[in-house]
């Protein structure tokens, strides 16, 4: 399984940005996607994931209302749309995929065995 993220760059305070996912060698219909995020210096966190039965989207709470994850199955894409950014969202991104029919947490990056290479993330206040 291969996950492409791309839709970083470089942007004001309060812009919007939308990153993409695309997923090879595995369907996202029966997988957990997971965003996380790691700023420099930081420890990389949990930032957003959509599971995949119920296809439901969660988000850590300090992105609740401005980020927005969803899947687009026939693309074997997930999107996550970040609106009224802020400096302190400023990371590198990265998308994850759990294995097919995973239970788990999440938000627990032990359970994704898949990872993107990052797609980098600045906000200028």
């Amino acid at each position: 399984v291969q996950l492409q993220a791309s839709g970083g760059g470089l942007v004001q305070a309060g812009d919007s940005l939308r990153l993409s996912c695309a997923v090879s060698g595995g369907t996202v219909s029966r997988r957990t996607v997971g965003w996380f995020r790691q700023a420099l210096g930081k420890e990389r966190d949990f930032a957003g994931a959509i599971t995949w039965s119920p296809e439901s989207a969660y988000y850590t709470d300090s992105v609740k209302g401005r980020f927005t994850i969803w899947k687009d199955n026939d693309r074997n894409t997930v999107y996550l749309q970040m609106n009224n950014l802020t400096a302190g969202d400023t990371a590198v991104y990265y998308c994850a995929v759990t294995r097919s029919y995973y239970r788990g947490n999440y938000n627990d990056e032990r359970g994704y065995l898949h990872w993107g290479q990052g797609t980098l993330v600045t906000v200028s206040s």
